[in-house]
């Protein structure tokens, strides 16, 4: 199993969780994060933000529909044809073992 954490656009979210959700993978755990990327903040007019409202999503999927959710992730997050800075990054990690608290049933 791998657990998928994307750091996407706060106005990106609807969409991702919409396009995942229909693609039948509705589990997710969003939270709000702020920080910055290469770019070191941004500069709007005379004010400088040095931390940018973000929201970070954490996914759980089987192996063999990773490469689809990342597609969707970066397809519904990118912003116009080319994508802009800020757009987000995209973290895979193995899952080693997975608990139902409620039962302490181990899924792995």
């Amino acid at each position: 199993m791998k657990l998928i954490r994307a750091i996407v656009r706060p106005e990106k979210v609807i969409s991702v969780l919409t396009e995942l959700n229909d693609a039948g993978f509705p589990a997710v755990t969003k939270i709000d994060v702020v920080g910055r990327g290469k770019q070191r903040g941004i500069r709007v007019g005379d004010v400088y933000y040095d931390e940018i409202p973000k929201n970070l999503l954490m996914f759980v999927c089987e192996d063999e529909y990773k490469d689809h959710v990342v597609e969707v992730i970066m397809r519904k997050s990118k912003t116009g044809e080319k994508g802009a800075f800020g757009d987000g990054k995209i973290f895979i990690s193995e899952v080693e073992e997975v608990y139902t608290i409620s039962s302490g049933e181990k899924k792995l």
